[in-house]
């Protein structure tokens, strides 16, 4: 389907926020000062899936501008995987057919083109070449499996072509509450905002979740069946700034109620984990406060099980229903 037809259908069955709800959104960035892993965070694995270093092939992509990489910000994940028995690399070439041929799981985490790299407003280029998404497309409808992650703009405009082959439908945006000040969701099990899931289940009572919390991001659609993981609550926006972190009374924006921050979903023979937010599958810390922000947030004690019952589903440990 044309990619503006899909967007411009999708966009019109989306309520707007009422005219007096409009006010100044206030959502700004969490702390001053970069994001770096925080390096003294240490998962604990109780019962590793794997033997140590015999475990899935997980490759993170390293070869696309990618904000989140197993060298950087997501160090914590990567070490979460290998404490589990998974076999973490980073992805430096362009996505080829060879470049795929022992890879398990492919993770992408916030990509985005060169020309976007130090230039956070729109336009947003797509990050992949056409060959690679078709690539990459053709590599998961044959039993591959894909971790996608796209955090708030300018990320989702960077993979929003690549998500929609798979039925995925990106919105270059911020997700948050009807004051427009919230940086962070819950998901609860108790409130439906989290899905029961064998992802949600685990292999045991031990690895269930109920809560997971996600911090700032955005929220997308999906054409065709999914999953639901993450869905957002009653009285969510979903702001459409046309520069990151840059936000006024005239910023267009639409309720994102049940709207989504996280799926999972079937592709041809193999598996897809989509999700709108990166940091709850790292443990990072920022600014000079060095607010801790993923993983490491005692508020947040869930969020490296469910990190490893994702890549559980998507190596095929865990069932589809």
């Amino acid at each position: 389907m044309n990619r503006i037809v899909v967007l411009l259908s999708l966009f019109l069955t989306l309520p707007a926020v009422a005219q007096t709800d409009i006010t100044k959104p206030a959502l700004a960035p969490r702390a001053s000062g970069a994001q770096i892993a925080d390096t003294a965070f240490r998962p604990i694995v109780s019962a590793p899936a794997y033997p140590l270093g015999q475990g899935p092939l997980v490759l993170v992509d390293e070869a696309h501008g990618n904000f989140h990489t197993a060298g950087g910000r997501y160090a914590p994940f990567a070490v979460l995987l290998q404490r589990d028995g998974f076999r973490v690399g980073a992805s430096k070439t362009a996505i080829t057919p060879s470049a795929l041929e022992a890879v398990d799981v492919f993770v992408i985490s916030n990509a985005l083109a060169e020309q976007n790299l130090e230039d956070w407003s729109l336009p947003t280029s797509d990050a992949f070449s056409t060959q690679e998404m078709e690539t990459l497309h053709h590599w998961v409808l044959g039993g591959g499996s894909l971790l996608l992650i796209a955090d708030h703009m300018p990320f989702p405009g960077a993979t929003a072509s690549l998500a929609e082959a798979f039925g995925v439908l990106f919105t270059n945006s911020f997700a948050t509450d009807a004051t427009g000040s919230a940086d962070e969701y819950v998901f609860r099990r108790s409130d439906g905002t989290l899905g029961d899931d064998p992802i949600t289940r685990g292999r045991n009572p031990s690895e269930r979740i109920d809560s997971i919390r996600s911090f700032t991001g955005q929220a997308f659609r999906v054409v065709g069946p999914a999953r639901p993981l993450l869905v957002l609550p009653k009285g969510s926006v979903v702001l459409l700034p046309s520069e990151s972190w840059v936000f006024d009374e005239r910023t267009p924006r639409i309720r994102g109620d049940g709207m989504f921050q996280g799926v999972a979903l079937k592709a041809g023979r193999g598996r897809v984990a989509v999700f709108g937010e990166a940091a709850m599958f790292s443990a990072q810390i920022s600014g000079e406060q060095r607010r801790p922000m993923g993983m490491n947030m005692p508020s947040a004690a869930q969020n490296p099980q469910f990190a490893l019952n994702v890549m559980h589903w998507l190596a095929g440990l865990l069932p589809d229903r």
